[in-house]
This record gives C-alpha cells, sequence and structure tokens, in this order.
C-alpha cells in the first residue's frame, strides 16, 4: 500500500497531542475535509493523536471543553465550522473567558482561492461565508487570535496558542484555520520549538505585601473573606478551611463558582455578605469580580480593603470601581499558603472571642436553613429549599454537582473541595448542562448531577445534549427547576418598577416561560425522566434517578417549582 504524502493537518494534530490535549470536540463542516483526512490516517498508523468528539451543537462542544477543563486543569481544543459555526459558540465563549479557562478555539475559514489549489471552493455557501475579518467578532473575548498561513506553521502555531492560553491569568484563544493551508503536502513533518520556550511562572505575592495583609489581620476585630473564584484548584479550600478556622475568619462565597468552604464549616456565613459587610473592619476579596452590589450595600468607610488574584484588577472588565488599600497580584493558593506561616508568629487576640461568635451565628443560620426546607416539605408546592434539602439524601462525598441558578448549599452541604461548578459571572446560559457532560468525560467513576434552571436547560440546546450523554456514554443526572419563568427578568423589572405597571401583573410580562414535558426528552434518548410536582414525592424520584445514571442511563426529573 502506498503512502499517501504527509498533509499539515497531520502535524495539527500532532501539535495538539504534543501539548497534552486529549479531545478535539468537534462540530464540523465543509472545511474539515484535512482534519478527516488527518484523522483517518492517524487511525490507520494508530498514531497518537487527540480523540475526536462529534459534538452536534457548536455551545455544547464549547461547554463541554470548559468542563473536562476544571476537573482536570488540561486545556482542550475545539474546532467548529467557519462563520456561522463559530458565531453559534460565542455565548459559551464568553463564559469561558470571564472564568479564565484555558481553551483552543479553532474554525475553519472559507477556502480563500476560488480554483487551482488543493481545497479551493467547490460549493455555493463558500462565497457568502468568507468574512473580512472572522475573528473580529470573538476577539474581545479571547487572549490571541491568528489565522494559520503556511501548513509548516502548524507546530509553532499551536505552541504559541497554548503557551498564552495557559500563561496567567489563563484564557481561552482563537485559531482560524484555512482549508488549502491544512491540506498542503508537506515535504517533512511541521518543527516545533516548545521545548526551548519555557513558559512563566504564575505570580506569588511579595513577602512585605503577606507581612502587610498578616498585621492586619491579626488587629482586625471583624475580619470578612469574600470569595468568588477560589476553589478551582481544590487545595485552595483546603487552606482556606484551615485558616478560616484558627483566625476565626468569616467567609461568604458570594455568587462562588467553586467550592469554596463547606456550609457545615463553622465560619460559613452564608452566601451573601448582609450585614458582616457593614460590620467588617478588614474585607479581604479573593479572586472576586464583583464582592458586593455598590447600589444595594457598602462596606464602613474606615474598613480596609484588600483584593487578591491572579488578574486582582479584573482588567478585561470595562468597567470596576471597587476600592482597595492593598492590591496583591498572585495566585489564591500561594496567597493562601503564606498566609498561613504569616500568621504562625503572630498574636491574635481577637480570634477566641470572634470564633464564638461566628460559630454560633452559623448555626443559627443552618438552622433557619434546614427549618426553611422542613416547612417547604409539608407544604403543597416545592421550593428552591426543598429541592435542595433533598439532594442531600443522593449527593456523597465523590459527587460532583454542576449548578446554573438552582443549586444553594445552604440547603444541601458539600464537603469535598473540587465538588462544585457553577456558572460563570458572564451569564451565558446554557452552560450547565455540556459542562457536565464534560465534567463526566473527566470523571467517568463519579455521579455529576447538574442542578438547572428551565431556561438554561433550553439554552443548553438539550438534544445534542442528551445525544452526546446517550451516544458517548455520559450517564449523567440533570434536575431541572421549573418554575415556568425567566426569573432573572422578573426580578430585574420588581427590583426597577417594583410600583409600577409591570408589578401589578408580578412582573410576569417577557418572563413567562410556559414549559412542556421535558421529561419526555430524554426517553427520546433511552434516559429515565420523571415529573414531580409534590414535596412528598420527590425524595424517591431522586432516588430513582440516581440509581438509573448508576446503572448506565441518564437521567433527568423535572421538577415543578411554581414561583
Amino acid at each position: 500500500m502506498t503512502t499517501p504524502p504527509r498533509i499539515a493537518a497531520e502535524d495539527y494534530l500532532d501539535a495538539l497531542s504534543a501539548q497534552g490535549i486529549d479531545h478535539l470536540f468537534v462540530n464540523p463542516g465543509t472545511d474539515f475535509a484535512p482534519i478527516v483526512e488527518a484523522f483517518s490516517r492517524a487511525a490507520r498508523t494508530n498514531r497518537q493523536v487527540p480523540r475526536p468528539m462529534v459534538v452536534p451543537h457548536e455551545n455544547v462542544a464549547v461547554g463541554m471543553a470548559h468542563g473536562y477543563t476544571v476537573v482536570t486543569g488540561k486545556p482542550q481544543a475545539v474546532m467548529l465550522h467557519t462563520n456561522v459555526g463559530t458565531a453559534n459558540a460565542i455565548n459559551m465563549l464568553i463564559d469561558a473567558s470571564r472564568d479564565r479557562v484555558p481553551m483552543l478555539l479553532t474554525s475553519g475559514r472559507t477556502p480563500f482561492t476560488e480554483s487551482g489549489a488543493e481545497g479551493s471552493r467547490n460549493v455555493h455557501i463558500h462565497w457568502a461565508q468568507e468574512m473580512y475579518d472572522q475573528a473580529g467578532m470573538l476577539r474581545e473575548m479571547v487572549k490571541w487570535d491568528y489565522e494559520m498561513k503556511r501548513g509548516d506553521q502548524a507546530g509553532t502555531v499551536v505552541d504559541r496558542a497554548m503557551e498564552l492560553a495557559t500563561a496567567s491569568p489563563q484564557g481561552p484563544v482563537y485559531l482560524s484555520l484555512p482549508r488549502e493551508v491544512l491540506g498542503e503536502v508537506m515535504s517533512a513533518p511541521a518543527e516545533s520549538n516548545r521545548h526551548q520556550r519555557a513558559r512563566p511562572r504564575a505570580p506569588v505575592a511579595a513577602a512585605s505585601d503577606i507581612e502587610q495583609l498578616a498585621d492586619w489581620i491579626a488587629a482586625a476585630e471583624n475580619p470578612l473573606v469574600i470569595t468568588g473564584m477560589l476553589g478551582r484548584d481544590p487545595r485552595e479550600s483546603t487552606v482556606l478551611a484551615r485558616l478560616a478556622d484558627r483566625y476565626a475568619l468569616a467567609v461568604v462565597p458570594f455568587n462562588t463558582r467553586y467550592f469554596a468552604l463547606s456550609s457545615d464549616h463553622p465560619m460559613f456565613q452564608g452566601s451573601a455578605a448582609g450585614p458582616l459587610l457593614a460590620e467588617a473592619d478588614l474585607v479581604i476579596v479573593i479572586d472576586t469580580d464583583v464582592p458586593w452590589i455598590p447600589s444595594k450595600e457598602a462596606p464602613a468607610s474606615d474598613a480596609r480593603i484588600v483584593q487578591i488574584g491572579e488578574d486582582p484588577l479584573h482588567a478585561r472588565l470595562p468597567m470596576r470601581g471597587f476600592p482597595s488599600d492593598l492590591t496583591i497580584t498572585a495566585t489564591n493558593l500561594s496567597v493562601l499558603e503564606a498566609l498561613e506561616g504569616a500568621l504562625a508568629t503572630r498574636t491574635t487576640p481577637h480570634v477566641a472571642a470572634r470564633h464564638a461568635r461566628l460559630s454560633q451565628r452559623s448555626a443559627a443560620l443552618r438552622d433557619g436553613w434546614r427549618m426553611e426546607a422542613e416547612r417547604a416539605g409539608r407544604g403543597n408546592t416545592i421550593t428552591l429549599a426543598w429541592l435542595n434539602y433533598c439532594l442531600r439524601d443522593v449527593v456523597d462525598a465523590e459527587t460532583i454537582v454542576v449548578s446554573e441558578y438552582s443549586f444553594r448549599q445552604e440547603y444541601c452541604p458539600l464537603q469535598t473541595p473540587g465538588s462544585l461548578f457553577a456558572l460563570s459571572s458572564a451569564g451565558g446560559l446554557g452552560w450547565g448542562f455540556p459542562a457536565s457532560l464534560g465534567i463526566k468525560l473527566a470523571s467517568p467513576d463519579k455521579l455529576v448531577i447538574s442542578v438547572l434552571g428551565d431556561g438554561a436547560y433550553m439554552f443548553a440546546n438539550p438534544t445534542a445534549c442528551h445525544y452526546i450523554a446517550q451516544f458517548q456514554d455520559l450517564p449523567v443526572l440533570t434536575i431541572i427547576y421549573n418554575n415556568a419563568l425567566y426569573g432573572a427578568v422578573r426580578r430585574a423589572t420588581l427590583d426597577m418598577y417594583d410600583k409600577g405597571v409591570a408589578a401589578e401583573e408580578d412582573g410576569r410580562l417577557l418572563a413567562d416561560l410556559p414549559a412542556p414535558a421535558f421529561e419526555k426528552i430524554v426517553a427520546a434518548h433511552d434516559g429515565h425522566g420523571e415529573r414531580v410536582e409534590r414535596p412528598a414525592d420527590l425524595p424517591a424520584a431522586l432516588q430513582r434517578a440516581v440509581a438509573a445514571v448508576r446503572s448506565g442511563r441518564q437521567a433527568l426529573v423535572n421538577v415543578i417549582c411554581p414561583p
């Protein structure tokens, strides 16, 4: 059998593999022919390349890559069709960008030659799908973008993309891949110089900053820690739990995207700062883009404010005006570990009394959350509190929870760092279900539960998600908090016009979202589906759904929760 001449697409796949990329999530189009050929050749020769995974919607592909990366720490690659396919993925790209998730997003490019080259235009759409600046529609959301110009660039262009995606602060990058370039015949494999390019270490805090912060904590009477993205590295949560307990630091994970602290921890003070913010004389903001809502609350004027993170200024947010008396550019883990050592050498006179007071407050909060949930369980309709409270019976230490608005640790305490992943602050709906599939791909032996709003479920392109769960053997449990409502729209209306005409109809205009029988959608994909309307029926329904997932079938529970 004659060996065909090597093409640039083969070098490209080799370069991805050399960068440790496990999967190429694809939603293909007419620009993929060289990639298809390269994968076919690799399969014939048993050459190691990323595993191709065909995903029937672009947002699902990007969401899966996002989920896989936050669990493994390994960036993945996504390849989409030219302009129309790329445009379809921008919603999930925005989420990845705001959460600083490294990812190589690529797409084909409409062939630029009308004839004469291998890969020239050969179908009608190749004219209308060309853009003046394809990357322009997503440039604001990536750290770097480029179009591969020559086939012999394959190694170096991937090296450049990945070194920038993984440099602090991390984030997605974009590469467009013209069909003619991928199809170029190569006289020799493309070269790479990645072994000569050491990547920069993530930043660590200056010793003087750590000493200053330790002094302030030792002297503070009412210190408050507010977290947002802390916990993506599970070690951060472990160190924070030790520090908070030993030095009586009140912790509020505000709109948290990861597990920061168990709600069973005596220093956990709920997910909103409330009166603690006004009482605090020291506010330590760790990796939090929005630590409080200035139009509603503010710290005391004489409180010291500390902002910590790899990007403590959140430079990619056009406007952000939160004050800071000490700004530390460093990884969360490096600050926490250094702070632990610095505090050990200091006298902390307020710790004992503060620990007793905060422990008592935390216990009272937990009692209140429990009583609220139990009252709801005796009612006639299911509430968010009751739904989350019932999850206690199915969530164990090895469970991973994916939340798109509906999970509350107050009612269902988690214990394991790395067990919670929530929607980006960008709020691009439809992330939770695809992310849960990527997380399941990365954690096949764990129970993965996504708790979604009904709108979030529909935005997730659920048919595509259920399809992937079925055909890639990724059994996950999807729980829909179904209030038949765009809750965020209603809340925004009532916040602005609580005495307006819209409030006379409870702000429901443009917010009502009558829902179909979602449980029938999963049934079409050989999954287990149930609809639950009565509080008393929910615990058993969740148990049946978990049993189905553990037996290898995806499951969905459509929980009817009237607003």
